[in-house]
């Protein structure tokens, strides 16, 4: 199973106490010392299974060029519409559509593209660190965000730390070329992404449904669009 980089210090962190305290039971016959390595040794590999990345459909054969696929595992909160009920500058100026994903722990959080361009914006703005799921959070919380522009397409998407994560990882910036599905960074320990298209786009996911960072079309442009 692939890990993201960013995961080894977390999953071998733990590691180092469980092994002294297993070879320190076993040296002096106490079970006990040796019983008390488990916790850490299951910190390990829930962390190699937070930071597991696993290969998706867009990895094998390139997406359709008119698709939008979700950046992310977990489950759709806002299909359509932009988020009712926050401030105005939970959304770019102008027309979108949005959906947006929530991740939540056990979810795969290595973030994917979710349509291909150059990056032509990238801004980041501190914040608060609210549950990822409460509505607030889109204005609130701390977050980067990213403009692709292919031709006259353009997609603006959103990496929302929520309660948990405290870290956005980006490895990608102005300038660069993203193709649809491309893994670009990763959320620590539970998320949300923000995924806004214009409204000539198909939204074709709804709220409440689960879907898959690279396989899931959330949003298709009409051929002629």
């Amino acid at each position: 199973m692939r890990i993201d980089p960013a995961g080894w210090p977390f999953i071998t962190g733990p590691l180092a106490p469980a092994a002294v305290l297993t070879a320190a039971g076993r040296l002096r016959g106490r079970r006990g010392l040796a019983l008390a390595a488990w916790p850490f040794a299951v910190l390990s590999a829930y962390m190699a299974l937070f930071f597991r990345d696993p290969d998706r459909r867009c990895d094998v054969a390139p997406p359709a060029p008119d698709d939008v696929l979700s950046p992310a595992d977990g489950v759709v909160m806002v299909a359509g519409r932009p988020q009712e009920g926050v401030a105005p500058e939970s959304a770019p100026g102008g027309e979108w559509q949005q959906v947006s994903v929530f991740l939540s722990v056990v979810d795969v959080h290595v973030n994917r593209s979710p349509y291909s361009g150059e990056v032509v914006r990238s801004t980041y703005r501190r914040g608060s660190f609210l549950a990822a799921y409460r509505r607030e959070s889109a204005h609130r919380n701390e977050r980067r965000e990213l403009w692709l522009r292919d031709g006259d397409r353009t997609v603006v998407f959103r990496q929302v730390v929520g309660v948990l994560a405290r870290r956005i990882v980006t490895r990608t910036g102005v300038g660069r070329r993203l193709a649809t599905g491309e893994r670009m960074g990763l959320m620590k320990f539970g998320s949300r992404m923000d995924v806004f298209v214009p409204p000539d786009c198909a939204v074709l996911v709804r709220a409440g449904q689960r879907v898959r960072g690279g396989e899931t079309v959330i949003a298709r442009w009409s051929p002629a669009g």
